[in-house]
């Protein structure tokens, strides 16, 4: 039986960079209107999935789902990065931007590290304003 070693994944273009930023802001999106945080659970990385549970994550996003937040309308409009985007050196790859979405402008920070095999969110930050 082979062992395959470890493949570090490459930086994503652009267009995977916005399917990254996209479905894991309408994925929260939906938690937060359903206020059902299963589904976002399932989708971030192993580790970030240990240490936040469905209920800890719905804590987390506490402010957005008591104030109704809807930012659904970002898979529609153009993303403006405010900074490239970069894998640090403990392997995170870093994505920050902002949707020009009206009335309130949807602002990001979020951080993916490679586990099973993908990108997949370790660390988020989202501002509406």
């Amino acid at each position: 039986m082979a062992i395959c070693p470890a493949v570090a994944l490459d930086m994503p273009g652009p267009s995977a960079q916005e399917v990254l930023v996209k479905s894991i802001l309408v994925t929260l999106n939906d938690a937060v209107a359903s206020d059902n945080f299963t589904v976002l659970h399932a989708k971030i990385s192993k580790p970030f999935r240990e240490q936040f549970p469905p209920e800890k994550l719905r804590a987390v996003f506490k402010d957005l789902v008591e104030n109704h937040a809807v930012f659904d309308a970002v898979v529609a409009q153009k993303m403006f990065p405010d900074e490239d985007a970069r894998i640090d050196d403990k392997g995170v790859l870093n994505l920050k931007g902002r949707f020009q979405t009206t009335p309130k402008q949807v602002k990001y920070q979020l951080g993916f590290i490679e586990s099973e095999g993908a990108w997949k969110l370790s660390g988020v930050a989202i501002d509406i304003e």
